[in-house]
């Protein structure tokens, strides 16, 4: 490949990047139509499965032994899809909060 060649390619390469920017004006200004759709996050600490009976026996205090160990990472989930894993922080005396530390891609299927 030419030096003009690879000057071209370079262009339109980062001319594309650009244009996908997520800083780029025109990108954010195409998203705002979804800025406002509600979705649910959730941080999933561990998973078990249990008889009904079983479930039906749980009282106050009673304690679920879950899938993960103390310092596991946890899942954290946008309605319902593993989106990335992290670790549970303090963000204050009486308040916790989740810090991603992975973030999960998956392979988009085309229909």
């Amino acid at each position: 490949m030419s030096d003009l060649e690879k000057d071209e390619f370079t262009t339109s390469e980062e001319q594309k990047k650009s244009e996908l920017s997520v800083d780029s004006p025109r990108f954010a200004h195409d998203l705002e139509a979804i800025y406002d759709i509600p979705v649910t996050v959730s941080a999933v600490l561990g998973r078990t499965t249990m008889q009904v009976s079983q479930l039906l026996k749980l009282g106050r205090g009673a304690v679920v032994e879950l899938d993960r160990k103390i310092g596991d990472s946890i899942d954290i989930m946008v309605n319902n899809r593993l989106i990335a894993r992290g670790e549970v922080v303090m963000v204050d005396d009486s308040r916790l909060g989740v810090t991603m530390t992975e973030i999960i891609k998956t392979e988009k299927i085309n229909n």
